[in-house]
């Protein structure tokens, strides 16, 4: 396999990307200039090296701390806790402005086809709600994606934090069904937060 193609099926294992993108991105990247090559290069090799995962809400930032910046905000409200699938969702809650509490990524939702969840942070979860519940918590948001992957999450997630006697709410649907939270604008994040039930 020569250097293209093999750039190529690496682009490929992006999420949502196929081989007509993947071969898009390879001959950018061969029209560009070197710097930018090498810029590439070089934010990919230090990627490993400075970025960390965050030890309260799982998400990953830069930097040299165990906590990110969201979580050591002593503005952010301790009654609220939101827990979104991925960290894309967590940025895209960040910029509609909406939400001032704190967030856990559970990793994903649960794929219908094999209903497995050993790739979810449940037993995280759980611990970060015990945790959170000593500073103030009172409510579980359930930010989750509006499609039957999200809605069996959710029903999931419920059913692991039913001992803990907290408010647990949903993402009210200004939400359309099946959409993705990272692709919501902000008044649509805005208006699902206003109207959870």
């Amino acid at each position: 396999m020569d250097s293209i193609e093999r750039l190529s099926s690496l682009f490929e294992k992006f999420p949502g990307i196929g081989p007509r993108q993947a071969g898009r991105f390879v001959h950018y990247l061969l029209r560009s200039s070197p710097s930018l090559r090498k810029e590439l290069i070089d934010a990919l090799q230090n990627l490993g090296g400075s970025v960390k995962q965050c030890r309260e809400c799982m998400r990953y930032h830069a930097g040299t701390a165990d906590v990110c910046g969201i979580c050591a905000n002593p503005q952010r409200d301790n009654r609220l806790l939101a827990v979104v699938a991925s960290d894309a969702d967590l940025a895209a809650l960040e910029r509609s402005g909406t939400f001032s509490g704190h967030y856990f990524v559970l990793g994903g939702t649960i794929s219908l086809a094999s209903e497995h969840t050993s790739n979810l942070r449940l037993p995280q979860l759980l611990q970060a709600v015990s945790s959170r519940m000593k500073k103030g918590l009172e409510e579980i948001i359930l930010a989750l994606p509006a499609n039957p992957e999200g809605d069996a999450t959710a029903v999931r997630v419920r059913e692991e934090l039913a001992a803990s006697a907290l408010r647990v709410t949903n993402l009210g649907r200004g939400l359309s069904t099946g959409s993705e939270l990272e692709y919501a604008d902000p008044e649509t994040i805005k208006s699902a937060f206003n109207s959870r039930r």
